[in-house]
């Protein structure tokens, strides 16, 4: 592999991963990372703690050991005849082997009034007080509001829009969630992991709005609040946009690769033109988009091996979703709410006192998913046998209960 230009459209976390994972083969690697962001790869699953303050943006950085990493460095076309990128201010890079890494973009909601009067569509500016939460560079906007302002709405309650709110009433603001599910976090959760959850935002001061739209903002320039699709209005000068991410595809798509939702690719992550890959939140493999970190990183190491030459292939990956936002404390894995009467036995542990709520789910004698709400102790244990694929004990109860799961 050494003497190829590997070249990475994007230097998110995806692209920072196999970065390592290439160089720590094959420490003669020439791998170059074009980022549209004038920052260095760094940690998105951190940005929440940055917002408190608990950690400085510089702190969440990545390393992408002795790559050369070009930030600031938007790339506008791809030629895969002539094997080179154009970038936005006009130069040219060639590469041999190409990988997009260019993750994914906040969804913006149908909602009426959400860019100023003089901007219409989702290329004009969001009204005064708005704010997507995706970047280090929303996050130090954000930040820079919080302390004007008197109220904040979150529209969304998956798993951005949950650490956002909490951040926000650490920060001292009154909070309302606005999600159109029947309860939180939806995708991981189960109705009674979603009640353990919604508690335990309300315990720190956050009010959640479940099986509601919000339908218009309130105001001209500046937000004044947000009007619910039932008519109620809820008051607030800084609102918060966390209804999701869709694929970055647009570069891909006018490079004449096959897209559907996200990039499609083979299990060697290797998309429909020759010697170009695409891994991380912008990939689709085997109908699926996953939008997670753990699932890029795993891409990632595949790919990385593959380049290298080694025999490597990417099955798909078992989702796993965890969010440790202060007091709120939640893991969940796999498949959740089972169809009843197909053979899988769930077992429960829910102790509203402490605001805790476990479940379990077995086909025969394997873990096939599972939710942990306000107690992570034995997260690490579950996991390992969720991912591995072990035989559990003849009395699961104990998982839910101690640190005795198999190690």
């Amino acid at each position: 592999m050494s003497g190829r230009q590997i070249v990475v459209v994007g230097a998110g976390m995806a692209a920072a991963r196999l970065t390592a994972q290439l160089l720590a083969r094959d420490p003669d690697a020439a791998v170059t990372l074009f980022g549209d962001e004038p920052h260095v790869p760094y940690n998105r699953a951190l940005l929440a703690d940055v917002l408190t303050g608990r950690y400085a943006a510089d702190a969440i950085g990545l390393p992408a050991a002795s790559a050369q990493v070009r930030t600031g460095s938007e790339v506008v076309a791809v030629d895969t005849a002539a094997r080179t990128l154009e970038l936005a201010d006009g130069s040219i890079a060639a590469y041999d082997t190409l990988v997009f890494a260019t993750g994914s973009n906040p969804v913006l909601p149908p909602i009426r009034n959400l860019h100023c009067t003089s901007n219409t569509g989702e290329g004009g500016r969001l009204k005064q007080g708005v704010h997507a939460f995706r970047t280090l560079a929303d996050c130090a906007r954000l930040a820079e509001a919080v302390p004007g302002a008197r109220r904040a709405v979150v529209v969304g309650g998956g798993i951005l829009g949950v650490s956002a709110a909490r951040a926000l009433a650490a920060l001292g603001l009154p909070v309302e969630i606005v999600h159109q599910a029947p309860y939180l976090m939806e995708r991981h959760l189960d109705e009674q992991g979603g009640a353990a959850l919604h508690r335990a935002l309300a315990d720190l001061g956050v009010a959640v709005y479940p099986e509601n739209r919000a339908k218009s903002l309130v105001g001209t320039d500046r937000t004044e609040g947000v009007e619910l699709a039932n008519g109620y209005r809820l008051d607030a000068d800084l609102v918060v946009l966390a209804c999701g991410v869709r694929p970055r595809v647009g570069l891909a798509r006018a490079a004449g690769l096959e897209v559907r939702t996200g990039i499609v690719v083979d299990d060697t992550l290797a998309t429909s033109a020759p010697d170009v890959y695409a891994i991380g939140d912008c990939t689709e493999h085997r109908g699926r988009v996953h939008g997670l970190a753990g699932p890029a990183w795993e891409q990632a190491d595949v790919l990385a091996a593959h380049l290298c030459g080694a025999p490597a292939e990417y099955p798909g990956s078992r989702v796993f979703a965890r969010l440790t936002a202060g007091p709120v404390e939640i893991a969940a894995f796999g498949d959740v709410a089972p169809v009843d009467g197909d053979g899988h036995d769930v077992i429960r542990l829910a102790d509203p006192t402490r605001g805790t709520y476990k479940k379990l789910v077995l086909r025969g004698d394997r873990l096939v998913g599972g939710i942990l709400v306000g107690d992570l102790a034995t997260v690490g244990a579950l996991t390992h046998a969720y991912e591995r694929d072990e035989v559990v004990p003849e009395d699961p109860l104990h998982l839910l209960i101690s640190r005795g799961a198999p190690q």
